[in-house]
């Protein structure tokens, strides 16, 4: 009788002891969610982003534009062996872009300085890329040197409706000819999206002088968000590319409306996660040891909205892995190229690239 009540009692006292601990986890639980405000939720991700390819020439000569440099005779000796190795060192780049967030790596990604759709269609079918199965959107632009813009995307991913190439043109300068502005619309995941892949006229001649150039690059641009924006208020929007000035340059704050702090942003400016990236020296070039961020991705206020069952931004990021750098000399921890100084290097490009990652709730 006596070791039945003690088995009694002892077994009440386990059972009172897991009570004790269920409720104590219980509220821990609830502690976490009040303070950190984290729900366990589950999210799609999507990586965007942009890669500036830095003189991706094939070694065919094409009359129609300047492309004597990148010949076999040339003056970077431009044969099918450097090709090759070009084409796998940007492929190498573009499989490990964005995959610490997304197992497939970049859904879309805008690329500049590229010859034509050949040399795109070359790349995307690299070994370490060609599972991914990467769809091109290409046009040729009047630019000087022949080289354009254009967009690979994962058709699993993203589906266009749309596709449009914007000319630039110059009031005072009608002779110049530069890269025109490919403008895509589509889905991605079934979201409406658009995508605005641009790389605006350099800093030749000069920054001050260039300037003016630039400015109307931008206006363009804002021209092309302000129809979508008439068209709907709240579209999810992606202006990428090589701008050739930084976030705080007059032709990014100014003509495009383009702002670093998402609680200073009025009705139909944009929002530049590049600027604070800019601001603590997370930049993705260098020239005569300074450093600068031409490579931006500026988006509009409807991928900041608070209703996450549609895809919105998180972050992004400069992708400067070290493998991208030189790694000794004056230059150590620039972009290693594929010439410098007349030498060839067999570098990547003189650009890093950048991409930011898009979430919405899983189903």
């Amino acid at each position: 009788m006596y070791k039945f009540e003690l088995l009694k009692k002892t077994e009440l006292m386990i059972r009172m002891n897991y009570l004790i601990i269920g409720i104590l986890t219980i509220f821990y639980t609830g502690f976490q969610k009040q303070v950190y405000g984290q729900e366990q939720k589950s999210y799609k991700v999507a990586c965007v982003g942009f890669y500036n390819l830095e003189n991706l020439f094939d070694t065919e000569d094409d009359p129609k534009i300047k492309d004597e440099e990148f010949m076999p005779n040339g003056r970077y000796a431009w044969t099918n062996e450097k090709y090759n190795n070009k084409l796998n060192n940007m492929a190498d780049v573009i499989a490990d872009l964005g995959t610490s967030s997304s197992p497939d790596g970049m859904a879309v990604l805008g690329v500049s300085e590229v010859e034509n759709k050949k040399v795109l269609e070359d790349l995307v079918k690299q070994e370490k890329i060609a599972h991914r199965n990467y769809k091109i959107i290409h046009f040729d632009s009047p630019d000087r040197r022949g080289i354009d813009v254009g967009l690979l995307y994962q058709e699993k991913y993203f589906k266009p409706t749309n596709s449009v190439s914007y000319e630039l043109k110059f009031k005072d300068f009608p002779d110049y000819y530069t890269r025109d502005q490919l403008v895509v619309s589509g889905e991605l995941d079934g979201d409406k999206i658009t995508f605005i892949v641009v790389h605006w006229p350099s800093r030749s001649g000069g920054q001050a002088a260039s300037e003016p150039r630039r400015v109307d690059a931008a206006n363009l641009g804002r021209h092309i968000v302000d129809s979508l924006l008439l068209n709907d208020p709240n579209a999810r929007i992606v202006l990428m590319g090589d701008l050739n000035d930084d976030p705080v340059d007059k032709s990014v704050k100014e003509a495009l409306s383009a702002k670093g702090k998402i609680s200073k942003l009025k009705e139909k400016d944009l929002f530049n996660p590049m600027f604070r990236k800019f601001k603590t020296g997370d930049c993705t070039l260098a020239y005569r040891d300074a450093w600068n961020l031409f490579d931006q991705l500026i988006i509009s206020q409807g991928l900041l909205s608070r209703d996450e069952t549609e895809f919105v931004y998180h972050r992004a990021y400069v992708y400067s892995k070290d493998y991208l750098k030189q790694k000794e000399g004056r230059y150590k921890g620039y972009p290693l190229r594929t010439h410098a100084g007349g030498e060839y290097l067999n570098g990547y490009s003189d650009h890093f690239p950048v991409y930011m990652v898009l979430k919405k709730l899983a189903n």
